[in-house]
């Protein structure tokens, strides 16, 4: 466990920790914490202290990209534990910002209908984000937060496999970190990852079928409904063969 090879997050510590609480938009969409940008597709992506890896993790759960409200609740995170050692430190904003929200309520209790606890040996999903961290790995096929046309980026336009700004991130980031992990059961949070990660990471194991459990995804009762049967059987052939 600890930071990613090629962390970025000693290039931004200093400057995140001039930022006054409670923070803005106007805050983190500067200059500043800007890492690319390319105007032609409208995209940005900006600097996310997402840089903590748990390398023992039995479970990925890898979103799209962290959206504006994780991005703020990670730099709130730096500020409020600015006293704590780096690696500690980024520790605890990927338990407190990862999937924050009304994502994360609804990410635990689809977990907990597939009936993943039991198999980590935990009561409740909800524990991947306290107590249990050390069995998950939690990220996003772009671990820094992406906005298209100045909103959320939401994976399907454009194309991520089509978008060299967004691939590059993908392969440079992502793929590397995979890489690093001793083949855990990866958990796509719907179509969009699933795509890129059937693309890339074919010889690994895939957890298919899980909606997105964004708020705004209205399909997802139903997506987790057709599928839900069919995905506790992948999650349990998966723990099978590892035991």
């Amino acid at each position: 466990m600890g930071l990613v090879t090629g962390s970025k997050f000693h290039l931004y510590k200093e400057k995140i920790l001039t930022l006054l609480l409670p923070l803005s938009e106007s805050d983190l969409l500067v200059p500043t914490f800007l890492l690319e940008k390319d105007e032609n597709k409208k995209l940005e992506m900006y600097y996310t202290p997402f840089d903590y890896i748990n390398e023992k993790a039995r479970v990925v759960v890898a979103g799209i990209t962290p959206g504006l409200h994780q991005m703020k609740k990670a730099y709130t995170t730096v500020i409020e534990n600015k006293h704590l050692p780096d690696e500690e430190l980024l520790h605890q904003v990927k338990k407190r910002a990862s999937f924050e929200g009304t994502m994360r309520k609804n990410l635990v209790g689809m977990l907990d209908e597939l009936d993943l606890p039991q198999h980590l040996g935990i009561s409740s999903s909800s524990e991947l984000f306290s107590t249990a961290s050390h069995l998950v790995y939690n990220t996003s096929i772009l671990p820094h937060a992406v906005f298209f046309n100045g909103q959320n980026f939401n994976g399907s336009r454009p194309n991520i496999l089509r978008t060299e700004i967004l691939l590059q991130s993908v392969k440079s980031t992502f793929m590397n970190d995979i890489a690093r992990l001793e083949n855990p059961l990866i958990i796509p949070l719907g179509v969009n990852v699933s795509s890129v990660l059937e693309f890339y990471c074919k010889n690994k194991p895939l957890l298919k079928g899980f909606p997105h459990p964004s708020g705004s995804n209205g399909h997802r009762h139903r997506q987790f409904r057709e599928n839900k049967e069919d995905m506790r059987r992948q999650i349990e052939k998966y723990f099978t063969s590892i035991n």
